[in-house]
């Protein structure tokens, strides 16, 4: 019976798996220090965020904070306005970028190119720089205050990109696996549907949390188009616990924490989708 020696590694490159660990561990403290602080400060009291003796962790904790977070006024609603425009955004821009991508990814046309370089350029353009014309072109449609009109916007905004993710995708799925599917008595669009849509779903789920998280936290223009504060969203609703009076900031932490809950929520509801390989289990061995 024969045993396999111990893998020995040579001692540069043993410095330099220390020297990259180190470096993550690093980074990982640097992302990851702005959300502890927010969690910590939601739990300490106003007196003690005020205070300039600020410690790792808070001396006495409460949960009132989040008891006025959830008693602030139009609370309901704004979580009402953020899952109907963020959900509705996500869905319909998933639908239209998998039929963008599939065609880009499958089919020769003329413009091909050219609408794939347009597709980056529209990306690299931020919405807020357009602001003045989406906002003439939605009161000319009877899109203000309208939930329609803000969801148009996420889901313009998030359409390139989202395309262009999936694509890569696309293109990484044998085509014969839709020929056989074709040979076998599907239409083109069933053996789209049967076999390469749910070998799409690491990069749907990619493509989802990109566009959840930026509709989610969008701020500027939801606050321009919903006018009326029972069709805020829940980041613009945070503007509430900044008053003439000053902020109330063990509320607006808490709050902040809390908006951040369903994001997380759904990506870890998703992220095994994205560990899976694109064609595992597509061919029977």
């Amino acid at each position: 019976m024969s045993t396999s020696a111990p893998r020995v590694l040579r001692p540069d490159r043993k410095k330099s798996r220390i020297g990259y660990n180190i470096a993550g561990l690093v980074a990982f403290v640097l992302m990851a220090f702005p959300v502890y602080w927010l969690i910590v400060s939601s739990l300490r009291p106003n007196a003690e965020i005020r205070s300039y003796d600020q410690t790792l962790w808070p001396t006495s904790i409460t949960f009132d904070n989040f008891s006025r977070a959830v008693k602030q006024p139009n609370f309901a609603t704004a979580i009402e306005s953020s899952l109907i425009v963020c959900g509705v955004a996500v869905l319909g821009g998933m639908l239209l970028a998998t039929i963008a991508a599939f065609a880009i990814g499958r089919f020769r046309f003329r413009g091909r190119k050219f609408f794939m370089i347009v597709l980056l350029v529209v990306q690299l353009l931020p919405p807020t720089a357009m602001l003045i014309p989406i906002y003439i072109q939605l009161n000319d449609l009877g899109g203000l205050n309208e939930y329609w009109g803000v969801i148009v916007i996420y889901l313009v905004s998030t359409l390139p990109f989202a395309t262009w993710m999936i694509r890569g995708f696309v293109i990484n799925i044998p085509q014969e696996l839709e020929e056989s599917a074709m040979v076998d008595g599907c239409s083109r669009m069933g053996a789209f549907w049967r076999v390469t849509f749910p070998l799409l779903a690491p990069g749907l789920a990619a493509a989802s949390i990109f566009s959840l998280i930026t509709a989610w936290n969008e701020y500027l223009l939801a606050y321009v188009v919903l006018q009326d504060n029972d069709k805020y969203t829940l980041n613009v609703w945070l503007m509430n616990f900044t008053t003439s009076r000053g902020i109330d900031y063990g509320a607006l932490m808490a709050a902040s924490t809390l908006i951040a809950i369903p994001v997380v929520a759904f990506f870890l509801l998703v992220q095994k989708y994205m560990a899976t390989g694109l064609t595992s289990g597509a061919v029977k061995g």
